[in-house]
Parts: structure tokens; C-alpha cells; sequence
């Protein structure tokens, strides 16, 4: 096995029995048909698991719903790919010349997707038990040292919330361009609230950051007007 995988092991805590399944994890479908897509959508699942356990021991008194938020926080892309960056994933990832050259391997998506195929690949070759353990050497740091209020909802979630309370039907969101290199876009998203006649557009480096930018723009507009104040009389 390449000397880097077998760092990388190292840095997961786990060796594998099938060194293949690693080989696949790491593997972009821009280089070859044996590529991980298979292996992110079952680590997706396991993640999520995984993580509500560890949540679920660490907060033993707090509801379904601070539980769902602080989950959602923790599997996002932007966590995971901070995650991937601390284990040397980018080093690793087998990507196509063309992807390569355009920036693939420091790409958020590109990296949380492998990072789930770990995870994946991890529980594939060792059980749950195997992918749990990796789980908690992840992210049981900041698990344990988070406290419950400190993960806020996000702009949209608050927004989606703040219309359902108002009996009006939830934003929709699309997306007005891109720009820039493949490898560093920035998103233009709009947000509308079609029932209002509301629009507000954000920018960020990937589609869920420029969602959120739109969605906390809106929630501005939204709460300095009170528009739906005749909803909540209704």
C-alpha cells in the first residue's frame, strides 16, 4: 500500500483488513469506475448515526430539537471539510489530471464526500463499532467541549420557522450564476418568498453558504417590515 495511505490509517485509528475499500474511498469518479460515490452515500448514514449517539450521551437533557440542529451542524459540508483538511484528505484524494488541475482536491464537496466515504469504508470493513470509534476520534472533541446554546440555528432554518409560525409557505431558492475558477466559485443564490413578493439574493464560496446569506438577508428585510403581521391576526 502507498506509504501515504498507511499514514492515513494511522491518522484514522483504523487498519484495514480490506485496504481496497480505502482505495475506493479515496477515489474521485473523475478518476476511474471504482470510485466512492457508493461508499459517501452509506457513510452518510453512518455518520449521521454515529453522531446522533455521541449527541445523544453528551446532551442527556436536551429535546429532539437542539439534538436535530446540533446534528445538522456537525455533518454540514462545511464541518466535514474542515474535518478532511485536518487529516491530510486533500494529499490523498485520487482525482482525474483535468480535476486535479482545476483545483479538485481543496474543493468542500469534493472533500466532504470522501471523508463520508471513510466513514463508510471504515464501517463496510470493521462494523459499526470500527466506524463509531472513528466517528468520536473526528469530531468527539468538539462534541465534548460545545455546550447546546452555543449552536444557533441557522438563517434557514430561523427563516423557515418564522414562516411556518406566520402560517406562510416556506422560501424557495435558486441559483442566479457563478463565477469565478472551478475550483474557487462564488454563488449567487436568490431567496424568495413568493406569498410576500419578497426576493434577496446572496453570495458564497458554495450553494449552502450563499443559501444562508440570502436566507439571513430575508430574515432581516422580513423582521424590520413585520410584513406577515396580518397573518399572525389571521
Amino acid at each position: 500500500m502507498d506509504h501515504r495511505l498507511t499514514a492515513l490509517q494511522q491518522r484514522l485509528g483504523h487498519t484495514f483488513a480490506r485496504p481496497e475499500l480505502l482505495s475506493r474511498a479515496i477515489t474521485h469518479r473523475s478518476f476511474g469506475a471504482d470510485h466512492n460515490e457508493r461508499l459517501e452515500f452509506l457513510g452518510d448514514a453512518v455518520l449521521s448515526l454515529a453522531i446522533s449517539g455521541l449527541l445523544y450521551e453528551r446532551f442527556s437533557g436536551s429535546d429532539e430539537g437542539d439534538l436535530t440542529r446540533v446534528r445538522a451542524h456537525l455533518v454540514r459540508e462545511d464541518s466535514l471539510h474542515r474535518v478532511a483538511l485536518v487529516i491530510g484528505l486533500p494529499d490523498v484524494l485520487r482525482l482525474s489530471d483535468g480535476e486535479a488541475r482545476g483545483g479538485g482536491a481543496q474543493r468542500p464537496s469534493i472533500l466532504a464526500d470522501a471523508l463520508e466515504a471513510i466513514i463508510g469504508a471504515t464501517f463496510v470493513d470493521g462494523g459499526f463499532d470500527a466506524a463509531r470509534s472513528l466517528v468520536k476520534l473526528l469530531f468527539g472533541e468538539v462534541i465534548a467541549t460545545t455546550e447546546i446554546d452555543g449552536w444557533a440555528k441557522d438563517a434557514k432554518t430561523e427563516l423557515q420557522e418564522w414562516l411556518q409560525a406566520r402560517r406562510l409557505p416556506v422560501p424557495t431558492y435558486r441559483i442566479l450564476g457563478t463565477r469565478g475558477q472551478a475550483h474557487a466559485q462564488t454563488f449567487e443564490v436568490e431567496c424568495a418568498v413568493p406569498a410576500l413578493g419578497l426576493t434577496e439574493a446572496g453570495e458564497g464560496r458554495s450553494r449552502r453558504n450563499a443559501e444562508q446569506e440570502a436566507a439571513n438577508r430575508m430574515l432581516r428585510a422580513l423582521k424590520a417590515s413585520d410584513k406577515p403581521g396580518s397573518a399572525l391576526r389571521s
